[in-house]
């Protein structure tokens, strides 16, 4: 449930437009909103498991997903849809921080590497076939079913969860970070709320300056608090200072913040400007996701015999150059000159999927592996949700400009031009085609393809420079000069690391 609601709305988004009346900035906190809320709060879940109980924690976890679905699929306007997966959100950080303590304490042994095998390509398989799960339940029962599935899924894992888990905790584990955990979510939704409010109130307006300036203080704040105050930190940053760690912080971040970013705004431009189903979308998107599955698949045979460097370099390569094959689309193209991008991209994600974890436990000690797997994991969330804003403030902004020159020739007045190109720059692609008279209909269109495909120009190549540098980062893997990898590692990877592969 966790990972398929991550991508399972992104085909249904166009639905949930039309259906709520919703804007672009409504769409992206769809998204953006489960992911922020999961980052902020996954690693202060982890800790509270520990003093609370995990099995309880995790079915608290479970009860407040489940009701967050069920307030998703009945929800009457974008704003409160927004506000429920934000809900969706708390739930989800609880079950993602306490799901591998719990597998690691009712198995141990070959017991254990098969359980976290086995939940390793359950959330590998979520991933990749959210897509096409949302296509199919939009088109045959509505976009309120996205959520509606995951009703009758919660109940289940909840009484299966009563009857067979066994309580775990740590009775030495830290207080609550309450003061880093106000910081860094004051920071990250100030930023979130400034980049995606930005283009309709404009970036020098005195709201969005003040949001941005928040942010900014906040996240200095956290930065000082967590190294210099805090006696509990939520986070170690000094574990930055390593380089084997910082290039798979950065890799985490960027691969979410360029790949999976821009699977909304693709989804976008498949149905409201090529005029596919949502059904039709997700199966456009097969590609992606079953190069995904099957690069994440071979890639966990790989860890421990191929560098780590060699894994995260060459995944995000195939990043970079997915990014920059759909970037060449033009105002003419078909779905299929997305088709090579989506393959390399799929292969870039599918790596980045199972190697990171490791690379998250190759760059620290063993008693530190928890703190380093939950800050890897809470920046591929922040990259999510920071992909979505940032990607959709450069998207809406050219979009916007690019249809309002194509569409300057139009007897009409400057108004309804400019409510055009605003519509179009909102998702709405040819679709805006509909809302003028015939004569105009076919200038409308070539225009609103035209800024569309501008739009997508801009932010696949902006997402092909991150994941460029990226790739730097990738290849510069490796243990702390200071800090030699102990005997019995390969490659920077700790011997029997494989397993550990699927730590959410």
């Amino acid at each position: 449930m966790l990972l398929l609601d991550i991508t399972v709305v992104s085909v249904a988004l166009p639905s949930i437009q039309r259906d709520l009346g919703a804007s672009l900035s409504d769409l992206q906190w769809v998204s953006a909103a489960y992911s922020l809320v999961l980052a902020v709060l996954l690693l202060p879940a982890a800790t509270l498991g520990d003093r609370l109980g995990r099995r309880r924690l995790f079915l608290i976890g479970l009860v407040l997903f489940t009701a967050g679905s069920l307030a998703c699929a009945v929800a009457p306007t974008a704003v409160t849809l927004d506000v429920f997966r934000a809900l969706q959100g708390v739930g989800g950080a609880v079950l993602f921080a306490t799901a591998t303590p719990l597998l690691r304490a009712e198995f141990s042994g070959a017991a254990l590497a098969r359980a976290l095998g086995a939940f390793g390509a359950t959330l590998g398989l979520a991933t990749a076939i959210g897509p096409l799960a949302g296509g199919v339940l939009t088109d045959t029962l509505g976009w309120r079913s996205i959520f509606f599935v995951n009703l009758p899924i919660g109940v289940a894992a909840f009484v299966v969860g009563v009857a067979r888990l066994r309580e775990s905790r740590n009775p030495a584990g830290g207080r609550a970070d309450r003061v880093g955990i106000v910081l860094i979510t004051g920071a990250l939704t100030a930023l979130m709320f400034a980049l995606i409010r930005g283009n309709a109130m404009g970036w020098e307006s005195p709201a969005i300056v003040a949001l941005f300036v928040t942010a900014a203080v906040a996240l200095a704040g956290f930065v000082f608090y967590e190294l210099r105050i805090a006696a509990a930190p939520m986070a170690d940053l000094r574990l930055f200072g390593r380089r084997g760690f910082a290039a798979t912080g950065f890799v985490a971040f960027a691969i979410s913040m360029a790949v999976i970013g821009m699977i909304l705004y693709l989804s976008l431009f498949v149905q409201n400007t090529l005029g596919y189903s949502p059904i039709q979308a997700g199966l456009r998107f097969l590609p992606l996701s079953l190069a995904s599955f099957a690069a994440a698949l071979v890639t966990g045979r790989l860890i421990g015999k191929v560098p780590m460097r060699v894994l995260l370099g060459g995944a995000m390569v195939a990043a970079a150059a997915g990014l920059a094959s759909m970037a060449q689309l033009t105002a003419t193209s078909t779905w299929l000159a997305l088709v090579p991008g989506y393959v390399l991209a799929g292969i870039g994600l599918g790596i980045t999927s199972t190697a990171l974890a490791s690379a998250a436990l190759a760059a620290v000690e063993p008693a530190r592996a928890g703190m380093a797997a939950g800050i890897v994991n809470t920046l591929r969330q922040v990259g999510t949700a920071a992909g979505v804003a940032v990607i959709g403030a450069l998207y809406a902004s050219r979009v916007d400009t690019t249809t309002a020159h194509a569409l300057a020739g139009l007897p009409a007045p400057t108004g309804t031009i400019q409510r055009l190109a605003a519509a179009v720059a909102s998702g709405a692609g040819t679709t805006v085609a509909g809302l003028v008279p015939p004569p105009a209909r076919a200038t409308v269109a070539h225009a609103a393809r035209a800024g569309t495909v501008s739009g997508l120009h801009v932010v696949l190549l902006a997402a092909a420079a991150l994941a460029v540098l990226a790739t730097i980062a990738g290849f510069a893997f490796g243990p702390d000069p200071a800090r030699p990898s102990p005997p019995g590692h390969a490659a920077g990877v700790p011997s029997g690391a494989g397993p550990r592969t699927t730590t959410p």
